[in-house]
């Protein structure tokens, strides 16, 4: 279950396999992510996606900061650092 803090974010179980989803819509917030990471403005994002507004999307981008913090392990699969400490994918 997401923390009650977040106020946009969901996840139910009967809605998209319980995947985080805003509230109110079926838009996954994985989604919205990977446009936010791919270089896409919010901008751009709110356009594509009017029933979506800018706290959305910025709550969006503190579940994956909150998510990255509770996690403890080292993601090895997706982040190499080489003999010169250069980041990798």
């Amino acid at each position: 279950m997401l923390a009650s803090r977040f106020k946009w974010i969901v996840a139910d179980p009967r809605i998209c396999h319980g995947k985080p989803v805003f509230r109110g819509t079926r838009i996954l917030v994985s989604d919205v992510l990977e446009m936010l990471a791919e270089g896409m403005s919010v901008d751009k994002i709110l356009e594509e996606y009017p029933q979506l507004n800018k706290e959305m999307i910025l709550e969006a981008l503190a579940l994956a900061a909150e998510l990255l913090r509770r996690e403890r392990r080292v993601i090895h699969e997706f982040i190499i650092i080489d003999k010169q400490n250069r980041y990798q994918r």
